[in-house]
């Protein structure tokens, strides 16, 4: 008896014993390898989907995007009564803003009659409703501007008549007459197309100006004085970014109808020579189709931006036809 518990004792101290010795570093180093061997491939296979993920989702946003500043521009190009081809717009580009900056050129530029909505106040003291002719300009832009993207945008600008009244009203800087209130006076450097005169309607409208400056006068001590004011008109403001900025190797322009938009003269500038936002302006008809193509890349990185066949699922394109509700003529 005593022999079997001292054999017990002996076996439940090997057992405490072996159960405190713990693992041996070859133990160890096979448990990290097998580790090892199991997760990393397991983490490539995440960061492998993590990266098709974004990728995907800057498609998507660059899609979306371009299909609704088309939408957008196809909404206000409806409202179109006249639309400049590349030879009005050469003719009328020094009276567009900062004619001379080469980072930017002007795509897309019309007239259009513009829906006000109760700004004229009728006899039962309601509000009636009233159109009023806008200049809009369209321009692709490419600068080194760190607020926007590598990639190329597109930019709006507009200027527009104030709404006048016959009587009562309020006086707008720079301009004659009475209008409704001040948040409805002209646009800085507004001033309308003229249609008098001999001329077709082309030759009218590509001699449009606009204004440039106004003179005031104030009496002091029963002396007159003369003040004249330089008018600059506003600044674009943007409607998208991540436009393709690629000069060389991009799909080209091509129109099927009316002239291409950007003109020629215009090809000295990289922004002239880019195919990302063009337009083919039918002047005679008041019809543009405009072309997008948009830069996901640019969403996932900083350079090796530019075009490539092998990568053109990451251009998004569009195309919308449109023709403008209004029209002009003369005598």
């Amino acid at each position: 008896m005593n022999s079997i518990k001292f054999l017990l004792g002996i076996q439940i101290k090997r057992s405490k014993f072996i159960q405190e010795r713990g693992f041996t570093l070859i133990e160890l180093l096979v448990a990290m390898i097998i580790a090892t061997l199991v997760i990393t491939p397991l983490l490539g296979f995440m960061v492998n989907i993590l990266n098709t993920d974004r990728q995907e989702q800057a498609k998507a946003s660059s899609e979306q995007e371009i299909q609704t500043a088309l939408d957008y521009i196809s909404r206000d190009l409806q409202q179109a009564v006249y639309i400049y081809d590349a030879t009005g717009i050469d003719a009328i580009k020094n009276q567009l803003p900062d004619p001379s900056a080469t980072d930017r050129v002007p795509v897309l530029v019309f007239w259009k009659r513009e829906f006000i909505g109760q700004a004229l106040t009728a006899a039962d003291s309601n509000k009636d409703d009233t159109f009023v002719y806008s200049l809009v300009a369209y321009y692709l832009i490419k600068d080194t501007n760190s607020t926007w993207s590598n990639a190329a945008r597109i930019a709006r600008w507009q200027i527009r008549n104030g709404v006048p009244v016959s009587s009562g009203g309020v006086d707008c800087t720079g301009y004659s007459g009475k209008y409704v209130s001040s948040t409805y006076c002209p646009s800085s450097g507004f001033a309308s197309f003229n249609l008098d005169g001999v001329g077709t309607i082309e030759q009218k409208m590509n001699s449009w100006t606009r204004l440039s400056s106004y003179t005031t006068t104030t009496t002091t001590n029963g002396t007159p004085t003369t003040t004249t004011t330089t008018v600059t008109p506003g600044s674009p403001i943007v409607l998208v970014d991540y436009i393709d900025q690629t000069i060389t190797g991009a799909p080209s322009a091509s129109c099927a109808s009316g002239s291409k938009v950007t003109p020629a003269s215009f090809n000295s500038r990289d922004t002239g020579n880019m195919t990302s936002f063009y337009a083919c302006v039918d002047r005679v008809n008041t019809t543009a189709q405009v072309f997008l193509r948009g830069n996901a890349l640019a969403r996932l990185r900083n350079t090796n931006l530019s075009y490539a066949d092998s990568r053109k699922t990451y251009f998004p394109t569009a195309s919308v036809r449109v023709q403008g509700r209004g029209f002009l003529f003369t005598k």
